[in-house]
């Protein structure tokens, strides 16, 4: 049965207009980017098969491209406006982070993480240097490694502190395999820069550990944050 047919409570369109965006399942969010279906399917079952085919929206996000432009009823233009409307919501999460002091928004700062860094298939370490007023002025990734480590100069950190003119940063990496928690090098790392930014003043708000697909199947986002701030671990 095509959508147009359904209950108007279960169509896609009109329960994000009436509930909101947060009230719609994977597949109808899905559903209504893709707009239509194809012969024989609505959106909502191609969305489903997307999610069967991928495992979550996030990994339907970061498919390869050759992939996802494989399946029935995708194709180059549907990659090219999923990977677009990804862009916008990170682009505006992050002019969201500049006008605001940072500590007031941990959730922000979650989610543009997740944008940003979830998806990576290797470790990668980025800085969030902040202004005086924690308010965000670039994030930036110093290294990249390998599936299970990045190697992180402290030398190379302070160097890029100065350049940014930063007072506060927050530091981020993710860990490819989907746990969120800290290793013990971890934490070594944490405060060998805590102790070589204190020296030019700059203070470590935070370092945050992603997780990719790390809750897929639990019904919560497929990346994580660990916040050693938030855990007390700083």
């Amino acid at each position: 049965m095509s959508i147009k047919h359904w209950p108007a409570d279960d169509r896609p369109r009109e329960k994000l207009i009436e509930r909101g965006a947060s009230a719609l399942t994977d597949a109808e969010l899905l559903a209504i980017f893709l707009r239509v279906g194809v012969v024989g399917k609505s959106a909502v079952e191609l969305a489903r098969d997307l999610l069967d085919r991928f495992g979550s929206i996030a990994d339907v996000v970061n498919a390869p491209r050759e992939q996802f432009c494989a399946l029935h009823g995708m194709g180059e233009s549907k990659y090219v406006q999923l990977q677009a409307s990804v862009e916008i919501a990170r682009r505006a999460l992050a002019s969201q982070m500049r006008e605001q002091p940072l500590l007031n928004s941990p959730d922000v700062v979650n989610d543009f993480l997740r944008l940003s860094i979830g998806h990576e298939r290797v470790e990668v370490f980025v800085a969030l240097w902040l202004d005086a007023k924690y308010r965000l002025i670039e994030m930036q990734t110093l290294f990249r490694g390998t599936l299970t480590q990045a190697s992180v100069y402290p030398r190379e950190v302070v160097r890029a502190a100065i350049a940014k003119n930063a007072a506060n940063v927050i530091l981020a990496h993710n860990h490819p395999s989907g746990s969120v928690v800290p290793s013990q090098s971890d934490h070594v790392l944490t405060r060998t820069l805590k102790d070589a930014l204190a020296l030019i003043d700059v203070a470590v708000v935070d370092h945050c550990v992603v997780g990719a697909r790390a809750l897929v199947g639990s019904g919560a986002p497929a990346t994580a944050v660990h916040s050693m701030a938030a855990m007390g671990e700083l």
